[in-house]
């Protein structure tokens, strides 16, 4: 190999070296800037949610769920929780998608307890519904 050759190496080096900071320096600082190293990331909203009551209604014979909401201490916010309604707490796989409800609770203070109702699907007369949190959503108001 000739002086020529290792030049032609020591460029090629060195440019492998600079893109790989082109593409892998971004990536870095987003890393690096997106939170304190160990911080714990935010806690699920679906934490803050619980089912505390699932009755039929005797007149109507929906199934009703009654959901409670723990604020967070980070600040006031909107919760947007999917409430299922099933016959079984365990989920069979064979029975397709359970029934689900929408139930927002907007304005919900830091340390509060909010309750709303889920209205379900007409339930038959010979099972016990099932009620719980599908998914929860949490959003701080200004």
């Amino acid at each position: 190999m000739g002086v020529s050759a290792l030049k032609w190496q020591g460029w090629a080096v060195g440019l492998t070296v600079l893109a790989g900071l082109l593409v892998f320096a971004p990536l870095g600082l987003y890393v690096w800037a997106s939170g304190e190293p160990g911080a714990a990331p935010p806690r699920p909203a679906v934490e803050d949610v619980r089912v505390t009551g699932c009755r039929i209604d005797p007149g109507s014979r929906r199934v009703v769920a009654t959901v409670e909401v723990s604020g967070r201490p980070e600040g006031t916010g909107a919760y947007v929780v999917t409430v299922e309604f099933r016959e079984k707490a365990d989920r069979d796989p064979a029975a397709g998608r359970s029934p689900q409800a929408l139930v927002k609770l907007p304005n919900v203070a830091p340390t509060a307890r909010e309750r709303a109702e889920a209205l379900g699907p007409i339930w038959p007369a010979s099972t016990v519904p099932w009620c719980g949190v599908a998914a929860a959503d949490f959003t701080t108001t200004p």
